[in-house]
């Protein structure tokens, strides 16, 4: 079983351990979505995170590092090793603030892949604007007193008259 969350990069430290094309990979994806990591080592102290990237790292090290940080209240992904993970990174397509992901829990990765590029394709560009549009909207309605279940009617009827998921 899975828990979806989305954390907030203001006030959570990431940290990345590893080696090679897989550490390469993943400092590449944690740059792409904004976040610098805090460099750790396999062997050394821990330092302040809350959540620890491992990719590329020999299995038995990465597994001794995984115990370590968890044994410290880390949340730790190991690439490759969904047994060793606390959490899975889904497949992410991004458009401004719209985020939409697809997920199998480590389990099929290339089958998330796969929902991420369909998903690619049908939500353009254009959805960043769109997320603009009803976020000015939701305020203006929220300024005015409107209840939440009546802003989440006029979305709802917004959304549906620009035919936007057609």
């Amino acid at each position: 079983m899975l828990l979806p969350i989305i954390l907030a990069l203001e006030t959570v430290r990431v940290g990345l351990a590893g080696a090679g094309e897989g550490r390469a990979r993943r400092q590449g994806f944690l740059a792409a979505v904004g976040v610098t990591p805090v460099p750790v080592s396999e062997n050394g102290t821990l330092p302040s995170i809350h959540v620890l990237f491992i990719a590329g790292l020999d299995p038995a090290i990465a597994a001794t590092l995984a115990g370590r940080a968890r044994h410290a209240g880390i949340l730790v992904n190991v690439e490759d090793a969904p047994e060793l993970c606390d959490f899975h990174v889904p497949a992410i397509v991004r458009r401004g603030d719209l985020l939409l992901t697809a997920s199998t829990g480590g389990r099929a990765p290339g089958l998330a892949r796969r929902v991420r590029e369909w998903l690619e394709e049908r939500f353009g560009p254009e959805w960043s604007g769109r997320v603009e549009h009803v976020g000015q909207a939701r305020a203006a309605w929220r300024s005015q007193g409107l209840a939440p279940v009546e802003v989440a009617t006029r979305t709802r009827a917004m959304v549906s008259e620009q035919g936007w998921l057609q």
